[in-house]
């Protein structure tokens, strides 16, 4: 009895043994993986360490470490007339993009989903093309046909060209909406009277509510942060913060840069962190 049963724990041990190799192997492919993610996370957010501290310097220049603390830079920045001027143009054009992208941008993500034409995948592809596109590209077409229309350095062709930028983020994230909701809600509310628009408004729009606010939340940083196509068809009283900081880098390296920077990752973070927030408490 001793004898078998010895050989049948051995038995299972032997069978076991490939089991334990392969557990060591995965958990050796999540460390290696997790390793990975951490050092690509750290490489993005490497910038941000530097920036950040720079921007509480009381140094003259740019210097890190920075030699003592300070809020100088940034009372230059909210006392300086330019600055400010260019603030309240980036502010108004990002949000007058929101405005007019995020309807834009529903109706086209509702026609794209409800449509079964071939025509609507072509129109799809359009939409996406800034995406797609080098933005240097994209920016030096911008120009020449602005340039024969007349709208170099105005708000309006600011706030087109956002437009166009910031589509396909509203296009995308309302598409993924729509795509989790039950179509037939809608068909059943116009099977009892309601209208096609009324039953949208009505029915479809207040369940993916959530995924229109993160559009129009990218829509917003998508403006915010454009820089490109502002140094091309932005001038004069109408130049966004992004074409400021860069004049301003060309002239002269100083902390208002960093503070200014400083300012604008922490509402994109917090633009970013607000959509994520709804998009869980929707899920």
């Amino acid at each position: 009895m001793d004898t078998g049963s010895r050989k049948e724990n051995a038995s299972k041990q032997g069978a076991r043994a490939p089991f334990r190799f392969n557990r060591n192997g995965k958990g050796s492919s999540r460390i290696a993986l997790l390793l990975f993610c951490s050092l690509v996370l750290l490489y993005l957010i490497l910038p941000v360490l530097v920036i950040v501290p720079m921007s509480f310097s009381s140094a003259r220049f740019l210097t890190f470490p920075p030699p003592s603390l300070s809020l100088r830079w940034y009372q230059e920045y909210l006392g300086n007339a330019a600055w400010m001027q260019a603030t309240r143009v980036t502010l108004t054009v990002a949000l007058l993009t929101v405005l007019i992208a995020t309807p834009l941008g529903i109706a086209s993500a509702y026609a794209i989903s409800q449509s079964k034409l071939r025509i609507m995948r072509m129109i799809h592809l359009t939409l996406m093309l800034p995406l797609v596109v080098p933005i240097i590209i994209t920016a030096v077409g911008i120009f020449f046909v602005y340039a024969r229309i007349g709208l170099i350095a105005t708000l309006s062709g600011l706030v087109l060209a956002n437009v166009m930028l910031a589509l396909p983020y509203v296009v995308t994230s309302v598409i993924a909406g729509l795509q989790s909701f039950d179509a037939t809600q809608e068909m059943v509310a116009r099977s009892l009277g309601m209208g096609r628009l009324r039953s949208f408004f009505v029915v479809t729009l207040p369940q993916i509510k959530a995924s229109v606010v993160t559009g129009s939340i990218f829509a917003f940083i998508s403006a915010m942060d454009e820089t490109v196509v502002g140094l091309f068809i932005s001038g004069g009283q109408y130049q966004p913060l992004t074409k400021r900081m860069f004049t301003a880098l060309r002239d002269e390296i100083d902390p208002t840069i960093a503070a200014i920077s400083t300012l604008m990752t922490a509402a994109s973070f917090l633009l970013v962190l607000i959509a994520s927030t709804r998009q869980k408490k929707n899920a």
